[in-house]
């Protein structure tokens, strides 16, 4: 980022978007950092700019990039895995024309100006299957998504792509696991269990968990998807060699064994199981990743584990 350029953030009032706001706000300015959302969230409507944006209204977009004079954007507004299969139709809709009006503001803005706007694009290991090589699943291999959600992120990557090798767009992205952090509501997705529990266990009440108890997930703290994010940002891009999505993982565990790291925290903690449609969701998602490209092209490394995250969380 120029030091006459802003950054612009969709989504800001999001699980991801509050953390790295702030990140972003602490890094480069909190003038620098314009924050957007539908709706507000005083977490970040409170420590710098934020104005109210529907990513769907194209001309706002780019009116609102011209005025801040904005050369990244971080485009996060999206509806989650589980909050997607109630309503297909506004999930299809907003996941995608919202990129698509992205990329098209980026490809026009690059056109006009003598540099190219950066774009930063969260995926998901929503795109897997049932299909995959369920451990170390790999960078490539078969993507074969179960929800509309999954499928909008397949959609995405191949966008974002596309966009890069056609017009130039310099659009980065990553596959995110479960996130988990403290500082902004969960978002509807279906690894959001992990948070949930995190906050029963620490508020001393019980928890019913709608995930198998054995079903294992790649997970991150959300410290490390925050860094991780900014350092892909920050890499130099003739090293990238993945334009539609990277593979990167932090942890991977299962509700029982998160309930077992809680357990040495808090004493007496009491987990039922009932298994819901996010369950079904769940089993058809990677045991574990294999983030190597990831780590081989911009150097990245996690900094949690599920202690460390545990012990951060309560």
């Amino acid at each position: 980022m120029s030091n006459t350029e802003r950054i612009l953030i969709t989504g800001a009032s999001g699980q991801l978007g509050v953390e790295l706001t702030m990140h972003l706000r602490a890094r480069h300015g909190a003038d620098n950092v314009i924050a957007t959302d539908v709706r507000d969230n005083k977490a970040v409507s409170g420590t710098g700019p934020f104005e109210q944006l529907d990513v769907l209204d194209s001309d706002s977009l780019a009116a609102m990039v011209r005025r801040h004079r904005i050369g990244t954007i971080y485009h996060l507004a999206a509806i989650l895995s589980a909050k997607g299969e109630a309503d297909i139709r506004w999930t299809w809709k907003l996941n995608m024309d919202g990129l698509l009006n992205v990329l098209e503001l980026a490809r026009d803005e690059g056109a006009a100006a003598s540099t190219r706007m950066e774009i930063f694009w969260p995926s998901s290991i929503a795109v897997f299957g049932p299909d995959l090589p369920r451990e170390n699943t790999p960078q490539e291999c078969p993507l074969n998504p179960t929800t509309v959600y999954g499928i909008t992120k397949l959609a995405g990557e191949q966008l974002c792509a596309y966009y890069h090798r056609k017009f130039g767009v310099d659009v980065r992205s990553l596959r995110f696991p479960g996130l988990i952090g403290n500082k902004s509501e969960p978002g509807g997705g279906t690894t959001d269990y992990s948070v949930d529990m995190l906050r029963a266990a620490a508020a001393g009440e019980s928890f019913v968990c709608p995930v198998r108890p054995e079903t294992r997930l790649p997970m991150m703290y959300m410290d490390d998807a925050v860094r991780a994010a900014t350092d892909l940002m920050d890499a130099d891009g003739s090293k990238l060699r993945v334009r539609s999505s990277y593979n990167i993982t932090a942890m991977s565990f299962s509700p029982k064994e998160l309930l077992d790291a809680i357990r040495a925290h808090v004493n007496g903690f009491d987990v039922a199981y009932r298994p819901d449609h996010r369950a079904e969701i769940a089993s058809s998602w990677p045991d574990s990743i294999d983030d190597s490209a990831a780590r081989r092209d911009w150097g990245w490394e996690p900094k949690f584990d599920l202690p460390d995250m545990v012990r951060e969380m309560l």
